[in-house]
């Protein structure tokens, strides 16, 4: 027994107490810096877009002119809170997201094969709160949580649970990203399960066309093809391969010289997904690959960072875990000059800062090709080579 699970088993109470602690000073820190949540702001305006029959993708709003971004069927999902005033709103996003996190945590521990109680939870939350990615998705009233949710939960169910792969398919029809899963499931073996995911999103669409055709008529024949309606991609918000490249080349539009990368990793991190010894880091490195070639990755999008850092520690990969935490928590890519191109004409020394979270998936995903291959039981630990010395730039 060790001397953390003494303490807990000592003083019950103190995650409880830590978890409160932890979100009074969130709750005061955002009080007093009058967070604006603009996407929790865009989400009620697309639900209530459906409501009263507008255009779902002809408004903007929020200081920064903020439109509707995601498939027809999310604007039908955030239709409860178009029916809230704007402060209660994000009051309620906030709690959801609470209570997403915990949830989050919970099966990041069924992931790693560990069990996790109530104190456990509530500690793990309380810290998981000030993780970058996480942070940053109360912030901005963000859904990060429950996309990661709702595939960790599909991921984790038992062989053979009834709709195993629908959860996927449901993500997926929220935000496109998580369609990669799908491929996961194929490459391992799990026909069944993708056609079930790829029903369970055709359903998605099929419910959006239904209620909101012409709007799925855009979606699917334009806006689905313009990532510039979405955001700058080489800004340093965006934690993707493009991202990175862009700001190393100094060049917005990086073209081919971010495509054949993008495709090399996507490869790579899809054949060490194939491969991997168990199924937690064929889904850790597929959560991975969608976040490096994903056009944009927001820093909010790498929520996955409480699974990565969970299953490290659970495997006893200390500096593997240390090198995660310090990375997801010290926030460097804030730290380097930006504002109007700024983040266009970094120095070579301040490019890393500037690129935490792409860098260190490319470290994962090289170290996961070269480990030896192999199924092995959950139980077993994945063998990754621990990184080497970081020389100072």
């Amino acid at each position: 027994m060790t001397k953390r699970t003494v303490a807990l088993r000592s003083h019950p109470a103190t995650p409880f107490a830590l978890l409160a602690v932890s979100l009074l000073a969130l709750g005061t820190l955002f009080a007093l810096l009058r967070v604006p949540m603009p996407d929790a702001v865009v989400y009620r305006a697309e639900g209530a877009s459906v409501l009263h029959g507008r255009d779902l993708y002809g408004f903007t709003v929020t200081e920064g002119r903020l439109p509707a971004t995601y498939p027809p069927f999310a604007a039908l999902l955030f239709v409860p809170a178009a029916l809230l005033p704007v402060p209660a709103a994000k009051l309620a996003f906030c709690a959801v997201n609470v209570l997403l996190l915990a949830w989050l945590v919970r099966l990041s521990a069924r992931l790693a094969g560990r069990r996790a109680g109530p104190p456990l939870v509530c500690a793990a939350t309380a810290l998981a709160l000030w993780l970058e990615p996480v942070f940053q998705t109360f912030g901005y009233g963000q859904i990060n949580l429950a996309l990661a949710c709702l595939v960790l939960w599909d991921l984790t169910r038992p062989p053979g649970a009834r709709g195993r792969g629908a959860a996927i398919g449901v993500a997926t029809g929220i935000k496109l990203t998580p369609g990669l899963f799908v491929v996961l499931l194929l490459l391992r073996g799990r026909g069944r399960e993708a056609a079930t995911a790829t029903a369970a999103f055709a359903a998605t669409v099929a419910l959006g066309g239904l209620v909101l055709p012409a709007a799925s008529v855009e979606y699917w024949t334009q806006l689905f093809f313009r990532t510039d309606r979405v955001g700058k991609t080489w800004i340093i918000d965006n934690q993707s391969l493009q991202g990175l490249v862009a700001r190393v080349l100094h060049d917005p539009a990086p073209g081919a010289a971010w495509l054949l990368p993008a495709l090399a990793a996507a490869a790579v991190g899809l054949w060490a997904a194939r491969r991997a010894p168990d199924e937690r880091w064929g889904v850790l490195l597929t959560a991975l690959t969608a976040l490096l070639v994903s056009p944009i990755s927001w820093s909010h999008h790498w929520v996955w960072c409480v699974p990565l850092i969970a299953v490290l520690l659970a495997e006893g990969r200390r500096v593997w875990a240390a090198v995660a935490l310090v990375c997801f928590a010290a926030r460097t890519m804030w730290l380097v000059p930006r504002g109007g191109d700024g983040d266009l004409h970094l120095t070579w020394w301040q490019q890393p800062l500037a690129s935490p979270y792409p860098l260190l998936a490319l470290a994962l995903l090289a170290a996961a090709a070269v480990a030896p291959g192999g199924r092995r039981t959950a139980a077993e630990p994945v063998r990754l080579p621990r990184p080497a010395a970081r020389q100072r730039p």
